[in-house]
């Protein structure tokens, strides 16, 4: 017979929690080991019940969940289950259920996973519920949920028992459930333009794309060095190359960087890639993405976001870079002469740039500083300087500027695009600079030298855009922190 005795390796346990297992042992002892019971057959949950009571009023229905609160009042009792879709009133008798399981019945804990019978009916109340008639515990809870009125408040522990603050707080499930919805949205809207979905490597062989630091591993087997990808973007352009003209991926991304409440080392990002679009046909395709997946995960374009509310519908403003920092600082980057005089404005604004600073760099950096934090309704933010967009394609009246965009939302950058850079000779150039300045840091880094010869076979014009798909939850469920919108945030382990 099992036993589950506390050994040297068990965490102190409170008065609680060793009453609990004195429980547990004793339904052991008696033959009743919850643990060993392996299926239960549910008819209905409780939203079932309640949205079909009409029709389920009077029969029997066979439902399971966590026991989440009990008033015992004698011969009779009341109770609440939460099960997957929500919670339903228990109503347990004596007479019903018969006086030994009513007396095991009071000794479960607050927690028990319980499977329950019973008949549809309406209290005097007018709360919907189960009259039980027979009731099995399939699973002993060993661990005392948080006190139901004050839910799990740590911040810190929410996020580590992601588990525990599901249980006791219905707005997380529903978050988490908006954002199953708001995934399917963008794969509805994208499918419905002719995108196919796909699945490129996590693993690279070498360092490349984004400015980002990677994660390092090593492939055994190979004795090969690897990193987790920091982009999904160079692989699903070899495929427009072979002749798929409109791709995406939703895809888990890695970078070795910094944490605060917009940046995760682990995220979802959205990448498109359309050929013969350009990022004017990129712009358009954003703000319809946006409005469809506003529609259907909350019925409307009007978001509120920590208490302001956000106009989601097109169309939205749009901006140059170089025109955004003039009218928020004066500083016109069209006059800057050389690398030198713009490092110049920028030390006069005090704002830092490194020595080796390009006249795009600058431009960048006083955007950072005087400009996003402003742009609270969506914006698009166009013709980026080429030094910071080694992907991007040249502007053909202006070859220091790339037709590139980001749009911005809440005061975050929210999104990437482009009419991406089809000419191989261009591209490689850019890669040799971009390993050099990253070399000038102390970093090592390569040129993807089977990306060019891709591109040496001939890639269409091309429009692609890159989103985070945690930020577009963040927005569309008005939550603070990417945190609330991961299940299992990147935490560091207690001590």
């Amino acid at each position: 017979m099992a036993d589950y005795p506390v050994t040297p390796l068990t965490p102190p346990l409170s008065e609680q929690e060793i009453i609990r297992r004195q429980k547990l042992q004793g339904l052991i002892d008696a033959g009743q080991n919850p643990y060993e019971i392996t299926r239960y057959d549910v008819t209905h949950h409780s939203r079932d019940i309640i949205d079909g009571f009409d029709a389920l009023e009077g029969q029997t229905v066979s439902l399971a969940g966590r026991m989440t609160s009990r008033r015992v009042m004698g011969k009779a009792s009341f109770a609440h289950m939460l099960d997957g879709q929500g919670d339903i009133q228990l109503y347990v008798t004596r007479d019903d259920l018969g006086e030994e399981p009513y007396a095991v019945f009071k000794k479960y804990d607050i927690g028990d996973i319980l499977g329950v019978k019973g008949t549809v009916f309406r209290t005097k109340t007018g709360e919907i519920s189960v009259h039980v008639t027979s009731m099995t515990l399939l699973c002993k809870s060993l661990k005392v949920l948080p006190e139901k009125f004050h839910g799990l408040q740590d911040t810190d522990l929410r996020y580590r028992q992601r588990y525990v603050d599901a249980i006791v707080n219905p707005e997380v499930r529903d978050t988490f459930r908006k954002r199953s919805a708001i995934i399917s949205a963008v794969r509805e809207f994208l499918d419905g333009r002719g995108y196919l979905e796909v699945d490129t490597p996590v693993l690279h062989t070498l360092e490349i794309g984004a400015a980002a630091r990677p994660f390092r591993t090593h492939h055994n087997a190979l004795d090969l060095p690897m990193f987790l990808r920091i982009e999904t973007e160079l692989y699903l352009k070899r495929l427009i190359v072979g002749g798929f003209e409109r791709v995406y991926e939703v895809g888990r991304i890695f970078r070795n960087e910094g944490m605060d409440a917009t940046h995760n080392p682990e995220f979802t990002s959205v990448e498109t890639y359309q050929a013969y679009a350009d990022y004017n046909e990129i712009m358009e395709m954003v703000e319809q993405l946006y409005e469809f997946v506003a529609m259907k995960a909350l019925g409307t374009t009007d978001v509120t976001y920590q208490g302001q509310v956000i106009h989601l519908k097109a169309p939205w403003k749009r901006i140059t870079m170089a025109d955004a920092v003039k009218e928020a600082c004066g500083e016109d980057w069209k006059t800057w002469q050389s690398d030198e005089e713009a490092r110049a404005v920028c030390d006069k604004r005090g704002v830092h740039v490194e020595k080796t600073a390009t006249r795009g760099d600058c431009l960048a950096a006083l955007f950072d500083e005087y400009v996003e934090a402003s742009l609270v309704q969506p914006t698009f933010i166009t013709d980026y300087p080429v030094e910071i967009s080694p992907l991007a394609k040249r502007k053909p009246e202006d070859p220091t500027l790339t037709e590139r965009f980001e749009f911005f939302i809440t005061g975050h950058e929210m999104g990437n695009a482009f009419s991406e850079l089809n000419d191989p000779i261009d591209q490689r150039r850019r890669f040799e600079e971009q390993v050099a300045a990253r070399a000038a840091q102390g970093i090592k880094a390569e040129v993807d030298e089977d990306f060019v010869n891709a591109l040496e076979y001939g890639m269409p014009p091309t429009g692609g855009l890159g989103f985070g798909l945690d930020r577009l939850v963040m927005l569309l469920t008005d939550s603070p922190t990417i945190r609330d919108v991961l299940l299992f945030p990147t935490m560091k382990p207690l001590d």
